[in-house]
């Protein structure tokens, strides 16, 4: 089950499946992944976080014994809609928050991993779990690898084991521990004092980096005659908020 609570600009979404730790199986699969690519227009950040004692256990033991018995094939489509769903996350218009506690394993670092921003409280354990159960880490490597770099990926890829926060802030798979509350606040401020179409426009740049020099100039020369990039210049220069600028 998934929650979905949208506030102004802001859209929180919720998993909700408590009694197996946010597991993840076909339906949370896609919920998640339409609610991250059926986005309203006004939406500039959302919230990703689960119910209960953990965010997110990874595959649904249920889904798996059903993958089991799947050809190939079979097992292909259904990996191909895993991948779509970290994809949504990762090219998503609006900024995406990770909001992660109790546990992130397995595809639930990989949730963390594709989120613009990942906070986490203290406690937090993560593990890239696959290998324990004969399987890889595939799906999630497309955003994991370039988060925490081939190195760490490699040990952690292939022994399983879990971390707590402070290797996985060293690592950059997250990006700041605390107060779960104040850390997300804080970053929706952030994000909602600056331009939507900026921000969408400067996620680009790190999902199809590196671009060749003439595409970036080409890029930096559109944002400065776009409509926001001239409000945006204008009330820096008059010392005045931008229109673009809302609060939370």
């Amino acid at each position: 089950m998934l929650d979905v609570e949208l506030n102004g600009p802001v859209l929180t979404l919720t998993m909700n499946r408590p009694e197996v730790r946010n597991a993840i199986n076909d339906e949370a699969i896609e919920g998640l992944t339409k609610a991250f690519t059926e986005l309203g227009s006004g939406v500039r950040c959302v919230v990703l976080q689960g119910a209960g004692k953990s965010f997110c256990s990874g595959g649904d033991l249920e889904w798996m014994r059903k993958a089991a018995n799947y050809t190939e094939e079979k097992n292909y489509q259904d990996a191909l809609k895993l991948a779509a769903l970290f994809h949504s996350i990762s090219h998503c218009p609006a900024f995406v928050i990770a909001r992660v506690h109790g546990a992130a394993y397995g595809g639930g670092s990989g949730l963390v991993a594709a989120a613009d921003i990942a906070v986490a409280s203290a406690e937090t354990m993560f593990a890239f779990s696959e290998v324990k159960l004969g399987l890889i880490a595939g799906t999630i490597s497309p955003y994991v690898i370039p988060k925490i770099g081939a190195g760490h990926a490699r040990a952690l890829f292939g022994t399983g084991e879990a971390f707590g926060t402070e290797r996985a802030l060293r690592i950059g798979l997250i990006h700041e521990v605390g107060d779960l509350d104040e850390l997300v606040a804080r970053k929706v401020r952030q994000v909602l004092s600056v331009g939507p179409h900026s921000v969408k426009e400067s996620k680009r740049l790190v999902n199809e980096a590196p671009l060749p020099v003439a595409e970036t100039a080409r890029r930096l020369a559109r944002a400065r005659a776009s409509a926001e990039g001239k409000e945006g210049v204008a009330a820096f220069l008059e010392k005045r908020k931008a229109s673009f600028v809302v609060d939370p």
